[in-house]
């Protein structure tokens, strides 16, 4: 390995780091001193990694396709021994974990493939490998990995039932890392033979690279200790040993897996070992594609390592070409120059301040919106790689410490204060007003809310309509659309996987309740969701459950920035973890910059200034344009003093009304954009949603 000493020294100060998220958050913590001391050169990002209610992402099996030579390593014990190289272009399967389930083993490869189609189905993910014997060629099929031993015995039956019919007469068992092993053979060729005689011998038997050229076998591959032994007295004459299961190995597999048509081997790599790892040297220009990661292509190495018993896959590459997809991922390229410089210096900062943390256990973000976007190298532009370039080195520093630069989409006319979000005080994040936030909207149409002929409500964007000029005996006014077709929708906004409401041609009438935004990140409606909808979503998200049904919702308390930081369902609280836990809690909200308004409530002004709710029921005394009524069920339209109307009935479902998109804690992302617009540069930005901060380079 040409560049092995270079990249033990890398890799042996890898950075650890984790991150404060929407929807995951906690409390800011101190930055240790290290953080600030260029531990961000390189960044860790999981693209695998399995951390259970923390973080989970995982396959079976990961599938390089280098763009240049890399050279793959061994690590164990803070040391790395070169192992081979991969060729540019060439396809590679990587596993890691302890227990799987032999599932099945056959000549037959059409059986083999059908059973393997039919476990993709599943939660049980298999693979499935070509074993060349001097009898002809085996195609054996392996589920997992499993976190234990008990929960892969639990999934033997799951996969039993699953390829019932499809190879007779075959039980699938559990297997897992307890091996003898025959030490260190002369040639890969010896290692072959002696692995043949093994599994002639009906023993499961594994070709396992320890070095460069160094291959030696391991039979068994047991669950247990009392299970590997009794295949002791089958094992053809050599010096078998049991392994330790510390000691580091790489089990050579001949893949087969994704080309279920007809058999097209390719090389499959299993790391062994208790903290054992792979290394994959990369090149920082010449991008490698992860196929199971939507075959985006990534700069830099790979580590490959086992994490509760999953495989775990991190890119680690340098900062700044990191940051060249972060931008590419969270904003658009054509917006202004000092917006992107903006979101730049706030993404450096957030990934230098994860430097400081160990919430990911083995590397400092992930690719998702829980951390930043990261989607590799292929959606990067020039006017992204000059922001980033033009602030190179550049970070937010408050008391001489980097910032945990946390950032959303919009904050829909006034950014959140700490206290809404995080139930604490960070001085960093308080309330601002965000005013630029409104250029999420500047291209959007307007959307009108009408009232159908069947009393049904929905919505029609206003290049679609126009009004007739007639009006109701209470002054709404009527509309008519202009083409054919147009559909009426359930919220301002096309969905194109939403039935519509109703479908209207010109000629047909349909009154006015309202002229809204269309539904963005700056403004939005969701719902109405029933009292079932609601209890289903805040399922295991309140310390105390709630009582049903849910009769009554109301906000009763609010942060600084007017966002919800207390609501009670019946009059008792909904007590989530933390503020902005109302999002997820209420059915994904995009923030908590909300009201809530009941579909089966209402609420009069009298002349005393005093203020009377009430449910709708039939029978309740209404004033209406012809005097006083009562109401005897249906649709009720109740108009306000400014003319705005809306329609209750009894159903009784809770319609949430909104601003922004995210926390709200940080720069907005559209608000710099308009702030851009309106020549603010970037500095006077982030100085504007960062308070009490400086921008320095480091």
């Amino acid at each position: 390995m040409k560049k092995t000493t270079a990249k033990i020294r890398k890799w042996g100060r890898g950075i650890l780091a984790g991150i404060l998220l929407a929807g995951a958050l906690q409390l800011p913590v101190s930055v240790p001193a290290s953080a600030d001391q260029g531990a961000g050169e390189h960044v860790r990002v999981a693209l695998f990694l399995d951390l259970g209610s923390t973080y989970k992402a995982t396959v079976p099996a990961v599938t390089l396709k280098p763009g240049s030579a890399m050279e793959m390593g061994l690590q164990a014990d803070g040391g790395t021994s070169p192992l081979l190289t991969l060729a540019a272009g060439q396809t590679v399967r990587f596993s890691a974990g302890s227990y799987k389930i032999k599932a099945a083993e056959s000549a037959d490869w059409k059986a083999i493939a059908a059973a393997v189609k039919k476990l993709q189905a599943t939660a049980d993910r298999p693979v499935a490998y070509a074993v060349d014997q001097a009898g002809g060629t085996t195609y054996q099929i392996y589920t997992g990995p499993y976190a234990s031993a008990a929960e892969a015995q639990k999934a033997v039956s799951r996969v039993s039932g699953s390829l019932a019919g499809t190879l007779s007469g075959q039980a699938p068992v559990v297997k897992g890392s307890s091996y003898y092993s025959a030490g260190t053979l002369g040639s890969r060729a010896e290692a072959e033979a002696l692995r043949n005689s093994a599994m002639a011998a009906g023993v499961d038997a594994y070709l396992v690279l320890t070095g460069p050229q160094q291959y030696t076998v391991w039979a068994g591959g047991a669950a247990s200790a009392a299970e590997l032994s009794a295949v002791q007295s089958s094992l053809p004459q050599a010096s078998w040993s049991i392994v330790d299961a510390s000691q580091p190995g790489v089990i050579v597999h001949q893949d087969v897996t994704l080309n279920l048509s007809s058999p097209s081997p390719v090389d499959h790599y299993e790391l062994s070992g208790t903290n054992s790892k792979l290394m994959i040297d990369g090149d920082d220009s010449m991008a490698t594609q992860v196929v199971e990661r939507s075959a985006r292509s990534y700069r830099g190495d790979f580590e490959i390592s086992q994490v509760n018993g999953q495989l775990a896959l991190v890119n680690e590459l340098p900062l700044e070409k990191y940051l060249y997809s972060v931008l590419s991922g969270e904003v658009p390229a054509s917006w202004p120059q000092e917006s992107l410089k903006a979101q730049a210096v706030a993404a450096r900062s957030y990934a230098l301040y994860s430097a400081s943390t160990n919430r990911f256990k083995i590397a400092g973000l992930v690719d998702s919106t829980l951390s930043q976007v990261y989607n590799g190298v292929d959606n990067e532009k020039d006017s992204i790689i000059q922001a980033v370039d033009s602030t190179a080195g550049e970070v937010i520093k408050a008391n001489g410490k980097i910032v945990e630069a946390i950032f959303s989409s919009n904050s829909g006319g006034v950014s959140a204060d700490s206290s809404e979000v995080w139930s604490s005080v960070n001085p960093t994040f308080s309330s601002v007003n965000s005013e630029w936030d409104k250029a999420a909207i500047a291209s959007l149409k307007s959307w009108y809310h009408v009232l159908l002929s069947n009393g049904k409500t929905g919505y029609v964007r206003e290049d679609n309509a126009e009004l007739t000029g007639g009006t109701t005996a209470a002054g709404l006014k009527k509309l008519s659309v202009t083409t054919k077709s147009v559909m009426v929708r359930p919220l301002p906004l096309i969905q194109s996987d939403v039935n519509p409401v109703a479908k209207l041609n010109p000629g047909d009438e349909v009154i006015v309740l309202d002229k809204v935004d269309e539904s963005s990140t700056y403004a939005w409606l969701r719902g109405p969701f029933t009292s079932d909808q609601l209890l289903k979503t805040l399922k295991g998200k309140t310390t105390t459950p709630m009582s049903s049904p849910i009769y009554n919702l109301e906000i009763t308390q609010r942060g600084p920035s007017g966002r919800v930081t207390e609501i009670k369902a019946n009059g008792q609280v909904l007590d989530v973890k933390y503020p902005d836990a109302y999002r997820s809690a209420l059915g994904s909200l995009p923030s908590t910059l909300f009201d809530i308004a009941a579909t089966g409530r209402y609420t009069v002004l009298g002349a005393s200034g005093a203020t009377v709710s009430g449910t709708a029921a039939s029978g309740t005394a209404v004033m209406t344009a012809s005097g006083p009524q009562t109401w005897s069920g249906g649709n009720m339209v109740v108009m306000d003093g400014n003319g705005t109307a809306r329609v209750i009935d009894q159903s009784n479902q809770f319609l949430f009304v909104g601003r922004g998109n995210g926390h709200g804690l940080g720069l907005s992302q559209w608000g710099a954009k308009g702030m851009a617009d309106a020549g603010y540069d970037y500095q006077q930005i982030l100085q504007h949603y960062y308070q009490n901060v400086t921008i320095v380079k480091e």
